[in-house]
């Protein structure tokens, strides 16, 4: 079975994308984020605003439109308003990613099978497939950038530069900016260069000036034509949101510098075997191919190090770092898949039987650990419940029993069909952990809005994940402390439970104020004041 899924590595791995991450799009909750993105791909579509992207009606110039125009085809051809649709891109961008892995991974001179190991400890890393939901735009632009740097690797390596790597490469790293602006030429460009000076050198550089010159330049072209389009149509507003997002990252969300060093524990699955491949000098000795392997490090190391000295920090800024660091992890994977039946020092045994014995123990407990979660609402989930006991239990003895037996690469492949399984099986019952009794969704808003024939105002900016549920603009009335009435006799507005006294003094001795209902889209425990709106329908007296 191995034999064959190694024998066809991308077919092998179109299908471990399609198991994990397309066939349950539609169950998580929509992030802010997502939020964001696509309301602006619906208002591309329902107000044609392809070129000056807004969101409630309003300027949104902080992302540049690639990704949202692709996002917003896919919801032209499948429903502007699926879920399912308007996550696809980001899912396939996974795929993409994944894809060019192997391909590097083969330009690095690594066998067909270790390269195709790389890519699914790439997409099988947590912070890889989680970004799609969190912040989805993230995934194309450090795509985009991956399949960049894949065609200058070409270029640089090659004794004689040929133009289709110089188009194909500028034309993706365009691409990436054009997803996200600078931060991928910062987060993966840089650290790759840094990384390849090191190792590589910069050999007959002078012999590819021309070519290395007009791949700048064509990336900038094709990353900041927009960009300069609107600073020329929407001055005032694009100088204002640019100076507001340069101002972050000096100010906003400040960490101190060492707060990406657990950075490896993004991988999830492969917190351990990341850990061990940055232990250079120990890895280095057992590796094959060193030259790729201080590559990928560097790469890495350097990557880490960079974000490192930006005030401004996230853990999903560290999306980037998981790319060089499935392919450190793989030389790792590779070495214990070769000689782990041999090894007899236990510094080299009992990290590997510690790491793949805690995945096992996981999944046998995986059963017990969702019946008492689940508690009452069991029986609403009792054919995903069954589907993914028997799944994670088979999986865990496996694992135990290919420890046992030293057969790695056994141990190796199930730990990724442990990973799909856990989606496909067990991500609806997600939906059983909705424990909030008071949610409503405001798109009921609507059919009162119809019986009363009245407009809906929002006091102050209305939440992205509200705004999209309510599937329409819902215009602010209340910014800067004044309050801009309506002229309607009649009228809705939306008001946090914080504002609510200050505008009822400010409507109550000309207006007639009625509660209607409660708008909450908390779907969990925890009751987060910005998804809920208590609704007022306003009469003029």
């Amino acid at each position: 079975m191995i034999e064959k899924i190694e024998k066809y590595p991308l077919a092998s791995l179109s299908i471990t994308i399609i198991l994990m991450l397309l066939v349950h799009l539609n169950i998580p909750e929509i992030t802010i984020m997502e939020a964001r993105n696509f309301i602006t791909a619906r208002e591309m579509i329902n107000d044609n605003h392809w070129l000056l992207t807004t969101m409630n009606g309003e300027p949104r110039y902080q992302k540049p439109p690639l990704p949202t125009w692709i996002t917003a085809i896919s919801g032209v051809i499948f429903g502007v308003n699926n879920l399912h649709a308007l996550r696809l891109p980001a899912a396939l961008m996974v795929l993409f990613i994944g894809i060019f892995s192997y391909y590097f991974s083969l330009k690095l001179k690594l066998t067909k099978n270790h390269s195709f190991r790389n890519s699914l400890i790439l997409v099988t890393s947590f912070y890889v497939f989680a970004i799609i939901n969190e912040a989805p735009w993230d995934i194309f632009a450090h795509g985009f950038m991956l399949a960049g740097l894949y065609f200058l690797f070409l270029l640089l390596k090659e004794p004689k530069p040929t133009w289709k790597n110089v188009i194909a490469s500028s034309v993706f790293i365009g691409f990436s900016i054009m997803s996200k602006g600078p931060v991928s030429l910062f987060a993966l460009l840089l650290p790759f260069i840094i990384s390849y000076s090191i190792v590589y050198k910069f050999k007959k550089i002078k012999s590819k000036f021309l070519q290395l010159v007009t791949l700048l330049l064509t990336s900038l072209i094709v990353g900041g034509w927009w960009f300069l389009y609107v600073r020329l149509i929407d001055p005032a507003a694009f100088l204002e949101i640019a100076s507001k997002e340069t101002g972050n990252w000096s100010s906003y969300n400040v960490k101190p510098i060492y707060y990406y060093w657990s950075f490896f524990t993004q991988t999830g699955l492969w917190t351990i075997p990341a850990f061990i491949s940055l232990m250079y000098p120990y890895l280095i000795k057992r590796v094959d191919n060193k030259k790729a392997y201080q590559f990928s490090f560097w790469w890495t190391i350097s990557a880490v190090i960079l974000l490192s000295l930006i005030p401004e920090k996230k853990a999903r800024y560290l999306m980037p770092v998981l790319i060089p660091l499935a392919l450190n992890t793989g030389f790792y994977i590779q070495y214990l898949i070769k000689s782990f039946y041999k090894l007899k020092l236990k510094i080299d045994k009992i990290p590997v039987y510690f790491n793949f014995g805690l995945i096992a123990t996981i999944g046998i407990s995986i059963p017990f650990a969702l019946f008492f979660v689940l508690n009452d609402r069991f029986q609403n989930h009792i054919s995903s419940f069954i589907l993914t006991s028997v799944f994670s239990i088979v999986i865990g003895v496996l694992i135990f029993m290919f420890l046992i037996k030293k057969k790695f690469k056994h141990v190796f492949y199930l730990n990724v069909l442990f990973m799909v399984g856990l989606f496909l099986f067990g991500l609806p019952i997600s939906k059983g952990f909705n424990k909030n009794e008071a949610y409503n969704s405001i798109k009921k808003l609507h059919q009162i809005e119809f019986q009363h024939k009245i407009t809906t105002y929002s006091i102050g900016e209305i939440t992205p994940e509200l705004l999209w549920d309510y599937n329409g603009p819902l215009k602010n009335i209340y910014k800067n402390k004044e309050l801009n009435i309506p002229s309607e006799e009649h009228f809705g507005l939306l008001i946090m439970n914080e504002n609510i006294n200050e505008i009822f003094a400010l409507l109550e001795p000309e207006h007639h104020i009625k509660l209607t209902d409660t708008y909450n889209l908390n779907t969990g425990s925890k009751s987060k004041e910005r998804l809920i709106r208590k609704f007022y329908i306003v009469s003029k007296k």
